[in-house]
């Protein structure tokens, strides 16, 4: 009986619209990734002597800004565009996705980051794949405090973005939400690294194979999605009745 009901609930994850689902987040993820990691060694590549200086920072956070607005959108239709490992726990949280259909997208998002990262790897042969890393002068749990603010703006931004109350405006969502991930890399690149995202941190650090303080790249934007999506639905704009999860497991914030 346990296993018949088991089978059950796992075809529901299994159809035909979910796995699409999930390929639009795996192939959205990838190109983020792709744009985000290559754009950082692209600069290290042209200017090798201000690897971390300010036109460096300015060009991943143009990079990031251009690939999660377009990332966003091409996905948005069939998974939601969430593109992030913290989004889509934010969204769980708030109840807009399942939390079976939940871990298919985070199976998704990790492969899409670590095959991305790997190809850039082998494509460009002498170059390392960079990796987050927190300043020196600053502590773990400091960093991992900067981390849950940034995805509290990022992951507020995406319910902000997705709400169909907004009327014309939700158009110009996936706009938004770049828009505010270029500014929290700005603002947080030489503290954190301003990643936001566990997906992109994590693939990084399995082809570079360096996972010192990978950690502040789960707990930090973990906890401050579940945050942000608690605060949007329940204190700043209770009532909210779309973008709830679909039958297919899926969500239309």
């Amino acid at each position: 009986m346990a296993l018949a009901s088991f089978t059950a609930r796992f075809k529901q994850f299994v159809t035909p619209d979910a796995l699409r689902s999930y390929l639009a987040e795996f192939i959205s993820t990838f190109f983020y990734v792709f744009v985000v990691v290559g754009s950082a060694m692209a600069s290290r590549k042209l200017m090798s002597d201000l690897a971390t200086g300010p036109s460096s920072l300015v060009l991943v956070a143009i990079a990031n800004t251009f690939a999660l607005t377009s990332s966003v959108y091409i996905a948005s239709n069939v998974s939601g565009g969430h593109v992030n490992p913290a989004v889509t726990f934010g969204l769980a949280v708030g109840g807009h996705i399942s939390v079976s259909t939940a871990l298919f997208y985070w199976v998704s998002q990790m492969l899409a980051s670590v095959m991305a990262c790997l190809l850039l790897k082998v494509a460009t042969v002498s170059q390392d794949v960079p990796i987050y890393t927190i300043a020196s002068e600053m502590t773990g749990f400091g960093a991992s405090m900067v981390e849950g603010v940034l995805t509290f703006g990022l992951v507020y931004a995406v319910y902000a973005g997705g709400d169909t109350r907004s009327g014309p405006l939700r158009s110009i969502g996936p706009l938004v939400i770049g828009l505010m991930a270029g500014s929290m890399v700005l603002a947080a690149g030489p503290f954190s690294g301003g990643s936001m995202n566990p997906a992109l941190a994590f693939g990084s650090a399995v082809v570079a194979g360096r996972f010192k303080n990978q950690a502040v790249y789960w707990v930090g934007p973990l906890i401050g999605a579940a945050v942000a999506g608690l605060l949007y639905d329940n204190v700043v704009f209770p009532g909210h009745v779309s973008g709830r999860v679909n039958s297919d497991g899926t969500t239309g914030v």
